[in-house]
């Protein structure tokens, strides 16, 4: 189940992340994830186990689902596909060779505790090792 897997690596970068600054514990960790994905239910039940016993315990993960869209060349636009298992436009019907959103899986942001949410760190402040992997 990688799932768990991703559900700790969020906790282990969040909780780094709160004791690199000093703060007591994690209030919130906001994620995108793409439809594609298909992980954000089974993420959202990994992820309170992983949790338990961290600076991230209570913590609220926030998951954005970011919609599948892809390029269809033949009609020159960007497409919503009906399901996300048949890349095909739903106009022309062709299949379609570029899908352009529907695959992130970010970490967006990190609130904590003894921090306002106006300063959360932000993935900018988190990009070297705020890469889910």
């Amino acid at each position: 189940m990688h799932e768990l897997t991703i559900a700790n690596n969020l906790v282990e970068l969040a909780a780094d992340h709160a004791r690199r600054l000093g703060t007591g514990r994690v209030i919130r960790i906001n994620v995108r994830l793409g439809k594609l994905c298909g992980i954000a239910h089974a993420l959202y039940f990994c992820f309170g186990p992983a949790a338990r016993g961290t600076l991230c315990e209570g913590a609220e993960l926030q998951i954005t689902e970011v919609p599948l869209t892809i390029h269809c060349e033949p009609c020159g636009g960007v497409k919503r596909p009906r399901t996300p298992f048949n890349l095909r436009c739903p106009d022309c019907g062709r299949p379609a060779r570029k899908v352009l959103s529907g695959r992130e899986m970010e970490l967006v942001s990190i609130e904590l505790a003894s921090q306002p949410a106006a300063t959360a760190a932000t993935r900018d402040e988190l990009q070297p090792q705020g890469q889910i992997r």
